[in-house]
């Protein structure tokens, strides 16, 4: 099977979000940095709380999914719905905006480390209407498998590793996506099955990775968007490496975003910014 090669590196740029809450970004940063059905990766990490602690207040979204992944510290989620939930160390919030959605995500910590990503997938035409949702879950729920020389946590997808077949909490969706966490030694080496028609990524936040069979390193804090082929491969440096692996079935659609809202046409968008400034945003 053909292992994939480096293709492009998108390095991640500083920069704030929300009530000013510092971030890198890689996916996203513009237009030309997505990657089919992936619209952004934000990664934030500091124990500074000054970087932090004003959050996310009360905001829209339309059109795509969220997943906001709590590596380290506690944020909570409230919404227009109802739902309340507690993003703590470990768990994942998976939240689908469809037609709609307003919602907060704040710091629940006045100081210590806050870490952990948000990565931002499309939604295909059909379903950028449909009923907004939700899902909290918790650390216990990601299945956690030991591998030669490292571990992996499945949060989305399948992990095909040796003779297992491990399944995450999130499948079923119509991107068909495949977020891992991986944990490598240094010189240890995960490989991963993948559609071939599937765009996928790999992003180290710990130590350096070797993608595919050359010698293409992707320092930490840099996406490295893969080539054609069947295996994602990644290699620990010498420091070893916690690198993010994902995929995704793109959508091969057209994307017009106005900061929240990500429609197929402009029309749509300004149809979503009309409904937001009238308060149907939700129920239209």
């Amino acid at each position: 099977m053909s292992v994939r090669s480096l293709k492009r590196i998108i390095v991640g740029v500083s920069t704030s979000d929300g009530a000013g809450v510092r971030l890198r970004r890689s996916l996203g940063q513009n237009e030309l940095a997505r990657l089919d059905p992936f619209l952004m990766l934000d990664e934030f990490s500091s124990d500074n709380a000054d970087d932090y602690i004003a959050g996310f207040p009360s905001h829209p979204h339309r059109g795509f999914e969220t997943a906001t992944y709590m590596i380290d510290g506690h944020m909570l989620h409230e919404d227009h719905l109802g739902n309340r939930g507690d993003l703590k160390s470990g768990g994942v919030q998976w939240m689908t905006a469809g037609r709609g959605i307003v919602h907060s995500e704040m710091p629940q910590q006045q100081s210590g480390l806050m870490r952990g990503f948000q990565l931002w997938i499309n939604l295909p035409a059909r379903e950028k209407m449909k009923p907004a949702g939700y899902r909290d879950i918790q650390p216990d729920e990601i299945p956690k498998v030991d591998i030669d020389g490292g571990a992996v946590k499945i949060i989305a997808g399948v992990l095909q590793w040796a003779d297992q077949r491990v399944a995450g909490p999130v499948t079923g969706l119509s991107t068909e996506p495949l977020y891992l966490d991986v944990v490598l030694h240094a010189g240890a080496r995960f490989e991963q099955p993948v559609d071939p028609s599937h765009n996928a990524f790999v992003y180290p936040f710990e130590g350096a990775v070797t993608l595919g069979d050359g010698d293409d390193v992707i320092e930490a804090g840099r996406a490295g968007i893969t080539g054609e082929g069947e295996r994602i491969a990644v290699t620990a440096g010498a420091q070893g490496c916690r690198c993010l692996v994902l995929a995704g079935k793109p959508l091969g659609e057209p994307v017009a975003q106005y900061g929240p809202f990500v429609m197929n046409t402009r029309d749509e968008l300004e149809q979503a910014v009309r409904d937001y400034q009238n308060g149907t945003l939700t129920t239209s």
